[in-house]
């Protein structure tokens, strides 16, 4: 190991996750380091990095998880995390938007120059900030992040957003999913053309599909259209199954480009 490597493995271990990062550079397996083949085919806590320049947000965040997550590391700043993504390879990162640091561009910027590494390619990003600015919002999302929670959730709503986005959904705090709608040119008041593909569904799996695409929850839709969980669980099922897709993100994607939503 040369001197330089030696200085970045000190800059990780003083941000608290140098430890795992050591572990793999001596080719040894921890259990905040990447796990191996056999790891992964066991199944095990998704796991996740926490961003945000906050020591006493990160620590409090991470002693209200469930543990269905393994916090494997955290950084406070553009470059710290960035360093911190591409050693760890985590599953999710719960990401703040505002981050001092790199050029100046935050969360996003974060994730843009993250896109290209590939010791984080299935890293997958979900915003969780004070701010709920539809700008905020919106420059995350087209950065590639997969939802956007705000800080107002709890500990075990945070935890269901990242087995969802790890799942492949797109996930939003309810009344944030408009300005990604909006952003992605499917505005309030606009009437999708009919085709054959929204023929396929009843009226019914049509207000769940809207419902599900802008990001509520089961519990959410069945409570808003007096439905058990297990009736919505059907519909989504019969929606996907219809219009042949995989997932709920796949869905959002759908719908939004036929303005559906």
């Amino acid at each position: 190991m040369d001197g330089v490597e030696r200085d970045r493995i000190g800059r990780l271990e003083r941000t608290g996750y140098g430890n795992a990062w050591g572990a793999r550079m001596n080719g040894q397996q921890t259990s905040g380091g990447q796990p191996g083949p056999a790891d992964r085919a066991r199944g095990g806590p998704i796991r996740i990095v926490i961003v945000d320049d906050h020591q006493i947000f990160r620590t409090g965040l991470r002693a209200e998880l469930g543990a269905e997550v393994e916090t494997v590391g955290e950084a406070a700043s553009v470059d710290e995390a960035v360093e911190a993504i591409a050693a760890l390879g985590p599953d999710v990162v719960l990401l703040d938007v505002h981050l001092p640091g790199g050029n100046g561009g935050g969360g996003a910027e974060v994730v843009r120059r993250l896109a290209t590494v590939p010791e984080a390619r299935g890293t997958r990003f979900l915003a969780l900030s004070v701010s709920d600015a539809a700008d905020d919002v919106v420059s995350v999302i087209r950065a590639g992040a997969r939802g956007y929670l705000t800080k107002a959730a709890s500990g075990a709503e945070v935890t269901a957003a990242v087995t969802r986005v790890h799942g492949g959904d797109a996930v939003f705090s309810p009344r944030l999913a408009g300005f990604v709608l909006d952003a992605f040119g499917a505005g309030g008041g606009e009437t999708a053309a009919a085709d054959d593909e929204l023929d396929r569904l009843s009226a019914r799996e049509q207000e769940v599909m809207r419902m599900i695409a802008r990001g509520y929850a089961y519990k959410e839709v069945a409570a808003e259209l007096f439905l058990s969980v297990k009736t919505v669980e059907s519909h989504v099922s019969s929606v996907l199954r219809k219009l042949q897709l995989s997932n709920r993100h796949e869905l959002t994607a759908w719908a939004l480009q036929r303005r559906l939503l």
